[in-house]
């Protein structure tokens, strides 16, 4: 188990997104320059945030990406799978047959350990991890939009 760079990249993304996106879509060069990604990178992360629904895209001038729900609506465990992140502690990811094909010694200690991630991951949203303090939330055309201060 171990949380790589496609699921925090793609978390920074959408945190960029809901921080910075005033009325309107931001593209991804524009994300690659604040947050230091690669855009062939946030390209591969943002066709897989796409296919599950948790941005929208516009193409053409002033294109770019919207979140496509609101903040809350937005888990940290639904952005994290929506990019394929495998946080499974269990090598034999569910099928028990970890040890000789059965169930290893420590089985359920590990998916117990795997619930309790992705529980805590589910019960966070976009929102609570935004900073407080730079964040007004404008009802707009677009699904809240939110503007920095």
């Amino acid at each position: 188990m171990k949380l790589t760079t496609k699921g925090k990249y793609a978390v920074m993304a959408l945190i960029d997104i809901a921080l910075y996106s005033n009325n309107g879509p931001t593209s991804l060069n524009i994300i690659s320059q604040r947050q230091k990604i690669s855009i062939s990178y946030l390209e591969q992360l943002f066709v897989k945030l796409r296919r599950f629904d948790i941005v929208k895209s516009y193409k053409g001038p002033g294109g770019g990406y919207i979140l496509a729900k609101d903040l809350k609506n937005i888990t940290i465990a639904q952005i994290i799978k929506a990019v394929d992140e495998d946080l499974d502690a269990r090598t034999c990811h569910g099928l028990a047959n970890c040890h000789e094909n059965k169930k290893c010694l420590a089985h359920d200690l590990w998916s117990g350990l795997t619930q309790h991630v992705y529980e805590y991951l589910e019960g966070i949203s976009l929102l609570d991890v935004l900073p407080k303090n730079e964040v007004k939330v404008f009802p707009l055309n677009y699904n809240n939009i939110h503007t920095r201060i």
